[in-house]
């Protein structure tokens, strides 16, 4: 199937590449949306939304995006601190007191919001819970003790992070995770993503697959070899089966399991550096600061390289933004000023996104 879309003056190449991917099928279906001067200048489309090939992908189409969730779930969370409801800088374990178990009681918010908590994995008792049982993944995090200090060492919450959020939003406020991104964030952005999509919008999102023979294991040993015992519990993060099941869909599982589209995403970043734009309007001057500058520089222990982390994002001199397992990302260039959102259903490396943003000058080497 032929790459559908526009593509304005000068983005003529990106349209060149996501047509050689389809064509050696390293793309089954993706969407690619840029940005610029507030406008959107790109808007393409390629392959299909399913297995089958029965539903070719839209401009609409939703994509379980893996980590390219994590802003988001600390948007979520900022929305909640911009009401009053939240403190950054004070004690989880103030608003959730059963968190301050087992070494974990002066864990602040800060610290989770910057990967500093010390749970960048499940603990073992997560080896028998269900992907898609919230309450008790919440419960695991809040009695197991920190794998170190808590604001002591940096590394990726690659799964834990929206848990961890969400059962501070819960019993700070009394509201879930979800609540704070669906019904406040989202339509203050007007942006098309979810975290637990509604039955309504199921039509629209596109089946996932692997793009390695090897599936789950290869991708593990091949492409994130440094995420292995991160990504290991609860089973089922990279079991298609799984993923693509209406039940995962529809839960809060905010690390990894926003759904949106490209257009989504870059309309995002188009704006998140904007003071004067509706982000800055929906957290207020110092909270949205604290979102987009960098609050922490070391090196990533997940990640394995020296990285500069807002409260959500990853930061360089060159781009802000954040990209998933699988390929999927979105960021600002500062260099070029465009926004870029990538979303994609054939789980594989990064080379697609990185071959995008070269052709257009961007360099999203994380490493500072």
């Amino acid at each position: 199937m032929s790459v559908q879309g526009f593509a304005g003056d000068g983005y003529d190449g990106v349209t060149e590449l996501l047509s050689r991917f389809v064509a050696d099928r390293q793309e089954t279906g993706a969407g690619l949306s840029i940005w610029s001067g507030g406008t959107e200048v790109v808007n393409l489309t390629a392959g299909w939304s399913d297995a089958e090939r029965t539903r070719p992908w839209t401009p609409d189409t939703l994509a379980h995006t893996y980590s390219t969730s994590k802003p988001f779930a600390a948007l979520a969370t900022l929305t909640a601190a911009a009401t009053g409801a939240l403190e950054l800088d004070r004690p989880v374990a103030a608003y959730w007191p059963e968190y301050g178990r087992s070494g974990k009681d002066r864990t602040t918010v800060r610290d989770v919001l910057t990967h500093r908590a010390g749970q960048p994995a499940f603990p073992p008792a997560a080896e028998t819970v269900d992907l898609v049982d919230e309450e008790a993944l919440r419960e695991v995090l809040a009695a197991a003790p920190p794998e170190t200090p808590p604001g002591t060492v940096l590394a990726e919450h690659a799964l834990t992070y929206g848990h961890l959020l969400d059962g501070l939003l819960r019993a700070a406020t009394g509201r879930p995770l979800g609540h704070w991104f669906n019904d406040v964030a989202r339509p203050a952005l007007g942006m098309d993503a979810w975290f637990g999509v509604p039955t309504s919008e199921l039509p629209r999102v596109a089946e996932l697959e692997h793009g390695l023979p090897g599936g789950a294991a290869q991708m593990l040993t091949d492409v994130c070899p440094t995420y292995d015992r991160a990504l290991s519990r609860p089973h089922g993060a990279m079991d298609m089966g799984r993923i693509n099941s209406t039940a995962f869909r529809q839960s809060t599982f905010a690390a990894i399991n926003l759904h949106t589209s490209a257009r989504a995403l870059a309309g995002f970043y188009a704006t998140v550096t904007d003071p004067d734009g509706p982000l800055r309007e929906l957290l207020g001057e110092k909270l949205h600061a604290e979102f987009v500058t960098t609050q922490v520089t070391d090196v990533d222990q997940t990640v394995q390289e020296r990285v500069n982390w807002t409260l959500g994002m990853f930061r360089t001199e060159n781009f802000i933004g954040m990209g998933g397992l699988g390929g999927s990302a979105g960021y600002w260039s500062f260099g070029n000023d465009h926004a870029v959102g990538y979303v994609t259903r054939r789980l594989h490396d990064h080379a697609r996104i990185g071959q995008i943003a070269f052709s257009m000058g961007d360099n999203l080497i994380k490493a500072v």
